[in-house]
């Protein structure tokens, strides 16, 4: 009786290179892993809150907490979206370090903030204007003393600080030195923004985990910026203006 014979075993050579991996697969990975840094951040976030002592979680959380979360949620995001986009298309290894500092922290602080809110069972947005839990006057914004709520943007954008639709759009055409530059400039005045914001619920939040992270922001964002004036000091360029003339 026949038998089919054997198939030719397959020969691997040892010298030939592994196939490329799409470029499609890269961005999956990079999507995935950012979704579940959000993901994990949001579950920690819901998970303190609710283990935390009755200072935290006996009264409900004031104007001050809940519009912190939902507009800082927002603020962040966009820097998240101009980081990514730094570390994936700048050639310089400091701003790809950065950028990569800059997303996975912010990323994580989204997390956080998304968890509160929905323990605390509010919408993740704001429904209306941004910022108008911030009702008192607060300085910083070149000296001035103004309503908080009030502070100006660039024209086309949501809240100080953050990019236009335009200034985004054009951060995308820029490839190399040029494309460093910007990012650092809209990145710190981004961060100027984000401060001033954090500092007013730093102030006036009664829940201490919101007063914690709004610290912790204070405290890496300052000395992110000061790492942007360097690099941009650097690189001969400015800041770009930020607050009222």
């Amino acid at each position: 009786m026949s038998t089919e014979a054997d198939p030719d075993p397959i020969v691997i050579d040892e010298g030939e290179e592994e196939p490329e991996r799409p470029a499609w697969s890269r961005w999956v990975i990079i999507g995935a892993a950012l979704a579940a840094v959000l993901l994990i951040g949001a579950t920690v976030g819901m998970l303190l809150t609710r283990a935390s002592d009755g200072s935290d979680t006996a009264a409900a959380p004031s104007a001050v907490e809940v519009g912190f979360a939902q507009d800082m949620s927002v603020h962040h995001l966009q820097a998240v979206t101009m980081a990514n986009w730094a570390r994936d298309h700048s050639t310089d290894p400091e701003v790809r370090q950065l950028a990569f500092d800059i997303a996975s922290t912010q990323l994580e602080q989204v997390g956080w903030m998304k968890g509160w809110l929905m323990v605390w069972d509010k919408p993740e947005q704001a429904i209306g204007a941004y910022m108008t839990w911030m009702t008192e006057p607060m300085s910083g914004m070149s000296g001035m003393s103004m309503p908080a709520s009030t502070a100006p943007a660039p024209g086309g954008a949501p809240m100080p600080g953050m990019a236009t639709d335009a200034e985004l759009a054009k951060m995308r055409t820029l490839t190399g030195r040029a494309l460093d530059i910007d990012f650092l400039q809209l990145m710190l005045r981004h961060h100027q923004g984000g401060s001033a914001m954090a500092q007013y619920a730093r102030d006036h939040a009664s829940i201490p985990a919101v007063k914690t992270l709004a610290d912790a922001m204070l405290k890496a964002q300052g000395a992110e910026m000061d790492q942007m004036k360097l690099m941009l000091a650097g690189r001969g360029a400015q800041p770009l203006f930020f607050g009222t003339r």
